[in-house]
């Protein structure tokens, strides 16, 4: 595309939603497979790979470092193989580009001797909260660790001279990225490492299923405890990608929100218990069959929810952006406390510019105080049902946001036009095109970009600082237990 012009989606709903889908492999499972397989030199092949914007630049890091990549894109199929590193720094182009660098200290610091250079914007040092976990966590296996300046932006330099060595680690809080990052170092560590208050979400399983055939000793206890025996055998693998449970819900809230009838075929039950649960308690309608979940509008929606996003096996806080935009369909005042991620609501603006009836507390409504209590956050939200919405246009600020406009978009009788998709395509693939074939009306097209106003000096430099902090925020925002 020119540098003028840009894709966007035009909507326009009140279609009911009907037909069949297949959920793709998960992007918080693939992206951490890919780096795993940099433990060995051995050949790994997956299956079920989605073609999305997350894997892609997951793809593009670990060629960088020497992984030598064939995908079959439109098979899904992808065969890596890492004979050797070629070098340990991350180059700063992919400096916020996702969160998988930081995953990468803990991948390769049992197979290089090599300073680990991993790059970080805005200058965070390791102390920061987002960063920490992982941080403690690698020291305590041998890792040594510090930020440094560097002439455009800082970044991590991690290195194990002595090897790394087991230990036991009681993470404070059961994020899933330090959990990860944990445990690939501790499987090239000498001894035993147990990891308390672990992650233990179905992408951390599919990660030790993968770690299994792999080689690696790693058992799960039923206390979040996960334990890891070191070694250096390795063998080649084939491994299925679990399929995406928040696209799986997000396609089943689509479905009951138009009032239509929609079969994800691959949607897996045991993962989406809760989600499940909470669907069926506002009224919308499910039926597990054999290779998949069909969801269906089964009668007026109910409102008067409370409902806390948790780490596993609670609510995802992936799930409830776009359960919000349902809930604006169901008759009554709903509550939504975010536990996960202190600054979730960000889309809330929007939504209430399209009509919903939405309001942000700091407080922690409902059920206990969370962690971000009297930190000045609005982490709670109160919304009302059910009220009508109206298409306008709309910038996507983030990929979960993303899925939420779309759905919005899709109960609106007016035209919606969503600019922004490739924040949308890093985890949804072909999204347009899927929804397309149940029936919405929608397209994907190209435009010219609206002309930006030119800043004076002192707005420009706020400018980068602002981006600066957010691509901070994509590195290291895992705060949360579903990316950590």
């Amino acid at each position: 595309m020119d540098a003028a012009t840009h894709e966007v989606l035009k909507i326009r709903g009140g279609t009911p939603l009907r037909g069949r889908v297949k959920s793709p492999g998960a992007k918080n499972a693939v992206t951490k497979l890919l780096v795993a397989s940099l433990l060995s030199d051995q050949r790994c092949t997956f299956y079920n790979v989605p073609d999305i914007g997350e894997v892609d630049v997951t793809v593009d890091l670990c060629r960088e470092i020497g992984m030598k990549v064939d995908w079959d894109r439109e098979g899904g199929v992808m065969q890596v193989i890492t004979p050797e590193l070629r070098t340990s720094y991350i180059p700063q182009r992919f400096s916020g580009s996702n969160r998988i660098p930081i995953l990468m200290i803990g991948a390769l610091l049992g197979r290089t001797d090599e300073d680990i250079i991993i790059p970080t914007a805005g200058g965070c040092k390791i102390g920061r909260r987002p960063v920490d976990f992982h941080i403690q966590a690698l020291q305590k296996l041998g890792a040594v660790i510090e930020y440094r300046d560097m002439k455009k932006e800082g970044a991590y330099f991690a290195s194990a001279y002595n090897g790394l060595h087991g230990a036991v680690i009681e993470l404070p809080y059961p994020s899933v990225g330090a959990t990860e990052n944990t445990i690939l170092a501790a499987v090239r560590a000498r001894g035993t490492t147990v990891i308390k208050n672990a992650a233990v979400e179905p992408e951390i399983v599919d990660l030790i299923l993968f770690l299994q055939k792999l080689g690696a000793h790693v058992t799960l206890d039923a206390d979040r405890t996960i334990r890891i025996q070191g070694t250096r055998k390795f063998y080649e693998v084939e491994h299925t990608v679990i399929p995406d449970r928040i696209v799986s819900a997000s396609l089943a809230m689509a479905a009951v929100s138009t009032k239509g009838r929609v079969f994800v075929e691959g949607a897996e039950h045991i993962h989406m218990i809760t989600f499940l649960n909470r669907l069926r308690e506002i009224g919308g309608g499910f039926e597990v069959k054999d290779k998949g979940i069909e969801f269906f509008y089964d009668g007026p929606l109910q409102g008067g929810l409370h409902l806390e996003t948790d780490v596993h096996p609670g609510f995802m806080t992936d799930w409830q952006q776009p359960f919000v935009v349902m809930l604006t369909q169901a008759a009554g005042t709903s509550v939504i406390h975010e536990t996960v991620y202190e600054n979730r609501f960000g889309y809330a603006e929007t939504l209430k510019e399209m009509g919903a009836e939405i309001e942000l507390f700091k407080q922690c409504l409902g059920g206990g105080c969370c962690r971000f209590a009297a930190q000045n956050f609005y982490h709670s939200l109160l919304v009302r049902g059910p009220t009508p919405l109206h298409g306008k246009s709309i910038s996507i600020p983030d990929l979960r946001a993303g899925f939420a406009y779309v759905l919005a978009a899709l109960l609106a009788p007016e035209e919606t036009t969503i600019s922004g998709l490739p924040f949308l395509d890093r985890g949804y693939e072909r999204l347009a095109e899927k929804l397309e074939l149940l029936g919405a009306n929608i397209e994907r097209v190209t435009e010219m970009k609206p002309e930006e106003p030119q800043l004076r000096g002192s707005q420009q430099s706020q400018q980068r600082k602002l981006s600066h902090e957010h691509l901070d925020e994509a590195l290291n925002e895992p705060l949360a237990a579903t990316r950590g």
